[in-house]
């Protein structure tokens, strides 16, 4: 299945280390069940925060054009047309009617949801079931391991703003200066890859180990 990006970024990224299963630590797991609740969420946008089609009235209206107005269930939609080339531009508006969605029926109601919105209700639960299969949690694994460079990127962007506010913050008070091994430290750490996998437990014995025996 191919792996699409829901949550923007760049979509190309590093690949998948292995197609095998690769054991990652319970945070590394959350973050991938996390892009996979989102890849859900995303397929049944619809379903929850409702979507637009096309009603059937359409207005000539002399607006400026590639502007969107919402109002309520309705959206006016400016579309530029050029029926002839030798015509001056004329826009219509489009009126679009949204579809009844879950979110919109569940607004200002507490415990009568589940009795008045059941329709909404079934048809949201529905697609995220259909969409909640093994082949979009695969997807999102091989997301979150095309994103590493990505992530790396962001934690060197927070260290540097980090020192810099360290830095800042000793030369306001007129605290000491760290000595070089400690800056040279961090600067080790700041570069180091993002590690895949979590560690062994210490009193768990290591496979070579037991080969050995």
């Amino acid at each position: 299945m191919a792996a699409q990006n829901p949550t923007g970024g760049d979509p190309a990224g590093l690949p998948m280390p292995s197609r095998n299963p690769l054991p990652l630590s319970a945070s590394q797991e959350a973050q991938i069940r996390d892009i996979y609740h989102a890849r859900v969420r995303n397929a049944c946008a619809p379903e929850i925060k409702g979507s637009f089609f096309p009603g059937s009235h359409l207005t000539p209206f002399p607006l400026s054009p590639f502007s969107v107005a919402l109002s309520g269930e309705y959206a006016l939609l400016q579309v530029p047309i050029l029926p002839k080339p030798s015509t001056a531009l004329a826009l219509q508006i489009l009126h679009l009617k949204k579809a009844p969605s879950f979110a919109d029926c569940a607004l200002n109601r507490t415990f009568t949801v589940s009795f008045v919105c059941r329709t909404q209700l079934r048809a949201m639960n529905g697609c995220m079931k259909a969409h909640a299969t093994p082949e979009e949690h695969d997807a999102a694994r091989e997301e979150w391991f095309a994103k590493r460079m990505e992530r790396q990127k962001e934690r060197e962007r927070k260290a540097v703003k980090k020192a810099q506010q360290e830095d800042f913050i000793r030369e306001w008070w007129g605290l000491p200066e760290k000595d070089a091994e400690t800056r040279r430290k961090e600067e080790e750490k700041m570069r180091l890859g993002e590690r895949v996998g979590g560690y062994a437990a210490r009193d768990r014995k290591s496979v070579a180990a037991e080969e050995r025996r």
